[in-house]
This record gives structure tokens, sequence and C-alpha cells, in this order.
């Protein structure tokens, strides 16, 4: 242990008694002490070491301690390490450079953010501004992060103890594309895709909607991915209705699906997108909001309304510079939609084995396992509420034996999130996977009858 470090003891009562933890109940929090990470592993204090079975939180997409990130970041913090936004500077121009390559066309404008959420927060103020309407379509599965406007726009349940509180008005919520619960009780697809056309009846009824929001793939409700005509047809009835399409890649973007973009895989292009997490690996927090020239061409002569201390941080720029490099070297949006056509090969037959499994889904390197009460009538274990109350969650519990085997897995409310890195070895995903499928047992146990009365 590094001379005056704290004990893993010490450590964790510190961070435990001192520090807020996100989008749970502050008590009972026990965290595990973390102290190293490579590749698609990391360690706790104890030696123990775990499989990153979903990129901590759907982030690290090239492992951890990529040397070439790492070594840009020291690079950048050597020559400099800050700069204020309004100053240009070789990493920004460096970063500009390498996402023309690699954002959809026509998205050749950027503001530099830290978070997901504040690229969020920038599309939406652009998008109102430029448009001068009040309105914003979103979906009611969708999560697009915490600040004011984002969790406005926000359909899970994390809205609601905020609601009325510090939320935006002026947001209207349309339904998913989500087969398997599909809000209209159609079947795909003789459904004509109405979850996409109701948008279109929306739209012309509400009036004064400056964009929508949609994740291509949703993330942590599910990972619903779309049918093939429903982005396609999203992006026809906006243009129809002159209201803009923001794509929130904030998880679906650098290679998660199979593509650096999730609309790359329908074809879309949207008219603002917003990404962090893999951008950097997660080595370093970077979020970017780009846009077409159009937009940024009505604020050349109109004041743009936003900014931060830490927009364009040289410290965040550099990082993605050698990312982007190290997406291209490894080849890993091929590998992704490889590897996730095994990953959901393999899940279906794991499905196939437990009665707790209502369905598995994903693109790429990206899946989820929807556990249920009862396959028939489709409950799920737990939702929403369960979740603010702080009830137990059947599906924490499989992931908590899942970790006991050494494979960390996100859990959310009634399903698992399946998102190792990118550059996960085919071994590595069968650990991962005969772990889950022994897992299981608990969810299914929690669906088997009981025993006959006495």
């Amino acid at each position: 242990m590094p001379e005056g470090a704290d004990d893993p003891d010490t450590t964790r009562a510190l961070v435990r008694t001192t520090n807020y933890v996100t989008w749970r109940r502050q008590g009972g929090w026990d965290p595990m002490v973390v102290v190293r990470a490579k590749d698609s592993t990391f360690w706790d204090d104890r030696g123990n070491a775990y499989l990153d079975f979903s990129s901590q939180l759907m982030a690290t997409n090239l492992g951890h301690g990529n040397e070439a990130v790492v070594e840009a970041i020291v690079r950048q913090a050597r020559a400099l390490p800050y700069a204020a936004p309004g100053f240009a500077t070789p990493a920004r121009a460096d970063l500009s450079r390498a996402l023309l390559g690699v954002l959809p066309k026509g998205l050749d404008r950027f503001f530099y953010s830290t978070s997901g959420t504040e690229a969020n927060e920038a599309a939406l103020k652009i998008a109102r501004v430029a448009t001068g309407r009040p309105k914003i379509v979103s979906r009611h599965r969708s999560y697009h992060g915490a600040t004011a406007a984002s969790i406005s726009v926000t359909g899970d349940f994390r809205r609601r103890p905020v609601e009325g509180l510090q939320t935006v008005p002026g947001t209207v919520f349309a339904p998913d594309c989500y087969c398997y619960r599909c809000p209209f009780g159609l079947t795909y697809p003789s459904c004509h895709v109405a979850c996409a056309e109701y948008v279109d009846d929306l739209l012309e009824c509400e009036g004064n909607v400056a964009a929508m929001i949609v994740e291509p793939v949703v993330g942590t409700n599910g990972v619903l991915v779309p049918v093939p005509e429903y982005l396609p047809r999203l992006r026809e009835i906006t243009r129809r209705h002159d209201v803009l399409l923001i794509a929130d890649e904030v998880m679906t973007g650098w290679g998660r699906v199979g593509a650096w973009f999730g609309v790359d895989r329908w074809g879309v292009q949207p008219d603002l997108l917003t990404t962090a997490k893999g951008i950097t690996g997660a080595y370093v927090p970077l979020g970017l909001t780009a846009t077409t020239a159009a937009l940024h061409d009505l604020f050349r002569d109109r004041y743009f309304p936003h900014g931060h201390t830490y927009e364009a941080h040289p410290l965040t720029l550099a990082p993605a510079v050698a990312a982007i490099s190290e997406y291209r070297r490894l080849d890993l949006v091929a590998k992704s939609r490889r590897d996730g056509d095994y990953l959901l090969a393999r899940l279906r037959e794991i499905a196939a084995r437990h009665p707790s499994v209502g369905d598995v889904r994903g693109l790429g390197l990206f899946a989820a396992v929807e556990l249920v009460r009862d396959r028939t009538s489709r409950t799920p274990f737990n939702d929403g509420e369960d979740k603010l109350a702080g009830r137990p969650l059947v599906a924490e519990r499989v992931a908590a034996a899942m970790l006991k085997e050494g494979v960390y897995c996100v859990a959310w409310l009634s399903h698992l999130v399946i998102a190792p890195p990118l550059i996960v070895t085919r071994d590595e995903l069968d650990r991962g996977l005969e772990a889950l499928d022994r897992a299981l047992a608990v969810a299914d146990d929690a669906v088997a009858p009981g025993p006959p009365s006495a």
C-alpha cells in the first residue's frame, strides 16, 4: 500500500459516510473498493479479479489501461493541462479533425462538454433557441441525463422525484419501439410500425415542437432495438414537420452496436448527435454535441447562450484523439458486430433453459436479458416504483450471484445489461455467459411454484 494511503476498510468507510452515490437510497450502500484494472478485468482491494461484463456503466469500450490513451493524457497534462474555452488549442483542432472522419455525414460542428448529460443539455438548448419553439418530444422509457433540461426529457422513473421541482416544461412523451411490450398490443410487422406513425400524429397535434430526442437503441432501460423501419420513418416524419432530430448516442456510440454510431446501422442522419462515455474510453470525462453547419450558421449573428469553464478542456480532448485511433487500429467496430452476433446467439440458447427469462435482445456488444415472473403474462419481477422504494430487486440478486463468481454485470429494474469492453475475448465472453447461466437459477427459483400446502 502506498505511503500515506488509507487501508481498504478506512477507504470504504470514508467514501460511504461522506459521499453521495447515484440513483439509490443512501443508506445501506457498502461499496467494493476497486484498486486497479486492465483490459476486461478489474481488481478489488483483496486481490479478487472481476470480469467487467458491462464496461462499468456501458462506458469503458476500449477496456481498461489502454496505453495509447493513457500516454495521450500524460502528454497533454505536461504540455497544456487547461486553456479557457475562448482559445484554440492543438488538441481541439486534432479532435475536430478526427471527428470529421467518424461522425455521420453532415455533423461537422462541435460543442465539447464533460458528460452525456451536458451534451444533451447543450443539444436541447441549441434546438429550442434555433427554432424558437419550446417543446421536445421524447419517449417513455428514455434516459437522457440528470440536469434540469435533460432529466425533463427523461421518460423513466428517475424524473419523478424532481418533477415540478427542477424540471423544464415542454416535454411530450411518445411510445417506444418495444416489440416485447408493444404499447398498442400489436405484432410486428402487421403493426405497420404504429409506434413511429404515432409520432406523426403527435407532431401534427402538438405544434411548437423544436426537436425529438431518441436513443437509437434505448440503453439503460432495456437495450430496446428498434425494427428496421422505425428510425428511418422517424427521420421522414420529423423532416416533414420541420422538427429537429437529436440522436442520443451516449451509450450506442463508439462501436458499441457494431457501427461507429447507432444511427449508422439504419443510415439515418440526425440534425444533432450527442455522445460521451466511449469517446475517450471513459478514461476522462468528455461529452460532445455535434450539429449540422446549418444549425451553427444560425448563431453567426445571434448570441449563443451556452458555455462553461471546462468546455473544450484540452486534457479531455487529447485522449479522445488517441481513442479514435485505437478503435481503428484494433478494428473494434467490426469486432463488435461479429462478437455481438455470437453473444446474441448464446444468450438465446441460455434463455431457452430458464423460465425466468422473458426476452433477450441486442445489437453489437450491447444486449439485455429481461426477467419475468411469468412468460405468458410477461409480468416483470420489479419496476421503477420498487427501485424508488428501495425494495430488493430480483435482477440485482442475479447480478450479485454473478459477482460472487467474479463477473460484474449491471442490473436495472428487471433486466441485466450485457455490454463488455469491445476488446473482450471469446473465452471471456463464454466465461461471463456461463456465470450468467448459473446465476439465473436465482430468478428461476422466484418463478417456480412453492411446495404444496401441508
